[in-house]
Formats: structure tokens, C-alpha cells, sequence
């Protein structure tokens, strides 16, 4: 599979590292993910390797391997180190001085169950899905994130061929799509209670309520255009340039989000915006795609 332009930093052989990767008992493939498999990475982006396992994983030859790689002080985590979801991994700094690159590269390790991931698919093909609590995730992780990791990803190495068959079975499912459209009664909700506290002044409670509305919004144009959404990260840009979304949504909802007021009045006029995006992104999510 050819790598996008440039998603390798100068000097730094992508498929050389993921070839020792599979040699790690346990491990099954190594993916590029992230900003340069999508091919929208800054020259200072970290290199985002998806470490995707079955069974027990050997720790201590990831260690190691960690270690040659990128210095005595390389860590990496156990399984679940980063917490249910992320999983586990490693922060690494491969040295320019090394075999594998010319310059200092900031490389991610990231765990992936590759059964997990399967199960995540089969849900997702039914239209199932759950928000799951996750450090560093407000809206939280959803488990078909799994799934749209591994369909926007790079094959760097599959040596058993299960990444590259999973990768072709993967289309957005239409259940899934439906059901995120569905889901904008949350957002609905959210913006019922927030009302509630508005003439308390409770700043702090109505914006978590709009930010999360907002957030449920731009799954659901994502899912709309069959876009998979992996993260809360950018997921107000990305759903501002896809086909369906409302006129100038991203600078509706940043502005939204970045005055929410404090007093009465403002806020009861911030939940009269988030109300407005919130029915037009209802609005599309009842139209058909051509």
C-alpha cells in the first residue's frame, strides 16, 4: 500500500520498523494512522504506528525492541496501560543517529486488539455502538473508532494478511449511519437541561452541555456522508468541509463555544444558536445522499 506524500519524515524507513515490529510474539500488523496516513500532517506531526495484537503480547520484546530503537530510557506500557480504550503503547524518539532514520523522529506505538477491532466492525455493521469513558476523550471513545482507525490507515506490514482482509470487508455501514442520525436526541436533551440551568448563571454546565451537543452534531454529518470519525479531535473542521454540513458550521460552532456568556441573557442566547445548528444538522440527517 503506497504511502502518502511525504508521511514519512525525512530519512525514517516506516516499513523496516514495522518489519522488526511482527517479529514481536503476539503481534499481527503495524498500520500508519493519524495525520500522516490521512496526508494532512505538519512536518513537526508525531508518527502514529498502529501496533495491532492477538492473544499475549510480548511486552518484554516490544521493550527491547523499544530500547534498540530508540534509546536505554524507551518505555512501553502493558496492555490497557493508557486505559480501556486507548490501550497501551509507547512515546518514542528514534535518534537521528540511528539505522532507521537521519533525523529525530517523535513515533507513537499504539496497542489495537485486531479482535477487538472485529468485534467493534460487527457492531458497527448492526448499527451498535456505546460512548466509552476514556481519559482524555470528553465525548468519550466510541468503539466503532476502532473500525475508522483501520479503514483510514496505511498497511505497513501484515505478514498473516489479516489487516489487508479486514481492510477490504470495511465499508461505512448504513445501520451505523442511522443510528448516530438517531442519536441527535441526546443533543436535543442536552440542550433541554442546559436551559434549565441558564437562569442560574451555571456557565460552566451549560457549555459542557453545548460542546457535547456539538460534538454528537458532527458524528452525525460525518456518518451522514459516510465519513469515518475517530476522534473528538478536528471533528468540528472536518465536519465543516464535507458535502452536507450547514453554511459555515465550524465558525458557527467555535464562536458558539468560545462565548458562551455567563449571564442569563447570554446564555439563553447560546442555546438559541446551539438550538438552530442542532435542527439544521437534523434537517440534513433526514435527507437521503444522492
Amino acid at each position: 500500500m503506497t504511502l502518502p506524500a511525504g508521511a514519512a519524515p525525512d530519512g525514517l524507513d516506516l516499513r523496516a520498523l514495522a518489519d522488526r515490529l511482527t517479529t514481536v510474539e503476539g503481534v499481527v500488523g503495524v498500520v500508519l494512522g493519524g495525520s500522516r496516513a490521512r496526508g494532512d500532517h505538519t512536518p513537526d506531526s508525531d508518527v502514529d504506528l498502529g501496533i495491532y495484537y492477538r492473544g499475549d503480547l510480548d511486552i518484554a520484546g516490544l521493550g527491547a525492541l523499544a530500547r534498540d530503537v530508540a534509546g536505554a530510557d524507551a518505555e512501553v506500557t502493558e496492555r490497557g496501560g493508557w486505559g480501556p480504550w486507548v490501550d497501551g503503547g509507547a512515546w518514542l524518539v528514534i535518534r537521528g543517529h540511528h539505522a532507521l532514520a537521519r533525523e529525530d523522529v517523535h513515533v507513537d506505538w499504539l496497542y489495537r486488539d485486531v479482535e477487538r477491532v472485529r468485534e467493534a466492525w460487527a457492531r458497527a455493521h448492526r448499527g451498535a455502538y456505546d460512548w466509552n469513558a476514556q481519559a482524555g476523550h470528553p465525548l468519550g471513545v466510541p468503539d466503532f473508532a476502532y473500525v475508522g482507525e483501520l479503514a483510514l490507515a496505511v498497511v505497513l506490514a501484515d505478514p498473516s494478511g489479516d489487516l489487508t482482509d479486514l481492510r477490504k470487508a470495511i465499508t461505512y455501514p448504513d445501520a451505523l449511519r442511522a443510528a448516530l442520525a438517531r442519536n441527535l436526541w441526546e443533543a436535543d436533551f442536552l440542550l433541554q437541561i442546559a436551559a434549565k440551568a441558564r437562569s442560574r448563571g451555571d456557565a460552566a454546565y451549560v457549555a459542557l452541555c453545548v460542546s457535547r451537543a456539538m460534538l454528537l452534531c458532527a458524528h452525525a454529518l460525518h456518518a451522514h456522508d459516510r465519513r469515518w470519525l475517530v476522534n473528538e479531535k478536528g471533528a468540528i473542521a472536518g465536519a465543516d468541509s464535507l458535502p452536507s454540513a450547514p453554511p459555515h458550521f465550524a465558525e458557527r460552532v467555535n464562536q458558539l463555544i468560545g462565548r458562551v456568556g455567563t449571564t442569563p441573557t447570554e446564555l439563553a442566547e447560546s442555546l438559541g444558536t446551539a438550538r438552530q445548528l442542532v435542527d439544521e444538522v437534523k434537517r440534513t440527517c433526514e435527507e437521503e445522499t444522492p
